[in-house]
Parts: C-alpha cells; sequence; structure tokens
C-alpha cells in the first residue's frame, strides 16, 4: 500500500511539473529583488560582502539598444529558456531544468545611461529547493561569456 501511494504521489508531482509558484519580481527603484537567505540565487546588486549571492553584472560596450539585441539572441539560443518579458530596460526569462522541471527566474535590468558603457544587472533565482549546485551562478557566466563574443 505504502509502495503505491508513493507511485502515485511521485506521479502526481512529475505531471503537475516542480515549477512552483513565480515568485516577486522585477525592477523596485532601480533594483533588482534581493536574493533569499538559501544559497540557490545569485545577484549582481547583493552586496559584494555577501559571496555566496553576489556575481559582476555583464558590462557591454554599445548602446542599450545594442546591449538588450545581442542579450536576447542568446537568450533565443539557450535551451529551455522562455522569454516571459521584454521591457526598454527589462528583461525576464524562466529556464526550466530538463528532467524535474524546476523553474529558475532570471533576469536582466538595464539601467538608464548616457555613455556607451552598458551595466546589465542580473539575477537568477531557483524557485523551488535550497541548493541549486551551483546552476544559477554558472547560467549566468555563459550568459556572460555568449553576450561578449
Amino acid at each position: 500500500m505504502y509502495k503505491q501511494v508513493s507511485i502515485i504521489t511521485l506521479s502526481m508531482m512529475l505531471l503537475m511539473g516542480c515549477s512552483g509558484t513565480v515568485p516577486t519580481l522585477g525592477i523596485n527603484d532601480g533594483q533588482l529583488m534581493p536574493c533569499p537567505e538559501s544559497p540557490n540565487c545569485v545577484n549582481s546588486q547583493q552586496s559584494i560582502a555577501d559571496e555566496e549571492h553576489a556575481i559582476q553584472p555583464i558590462e557591454f560596450v554599445g548602446t542599450r539598444q545594442q546591449a538588450q539585441a545581442k542579450l536576447l539572441h542568446v537568450l533565443k539560443a539557450a535551451e529551455r529558456a522562455n522569454i516571459v518579458v521584454v521591457e526598454d530596460d527589462y528583461i525576464r526569462v524562466e529556464f526550466t531544468s530538463q528532467i524535474m522541471r524546476f523553474v529558475d527566474d532570471v533576469e536582466f535590468y538595464f539601467p538608464s545611461t548616457t555613455s556607451n558603457n552598458i551595466t546589465i544587472h542580473v539575477r537568477s533565482a531557483s524557485r523551488i529547493g535550497k541548493s541549486d549546485f551551483g546552476v544559477n551562478r554558472e547560467r549566468i557566466e555563459q550568459i556572460r561569456n555568449n553576450v561578449k563574443l
């Protein structure tokens, strides 16, 4: 009996997916939402003293429109990425893991500037769970490398 209940429960989890609910995201007073206490999030606007969550923003030479176009090109080529929001100064993407269907929310913020040195602030966080085994940090570093090419 216990085995049947376990199989049914596991099957229902897989059918429903492990997406979790969408947390509060976006830009508030020029800031992406801070990371929660769990280690499954990185944010370029976190204090550098918070080594677990802090990550460098993406630097781009060109206009904000060029930076956004390049980033969108990289994101469209990424596996299991769903671009959800595209605005003048903000992009939000949902990345879904292949096996368990976990969803990570990834955000990019393009603050206004008059120079051709664009800073793209980033936040990448898992919706559920505690550890992400470094996946969010690794994803941002891959995106950074592809945007700079």
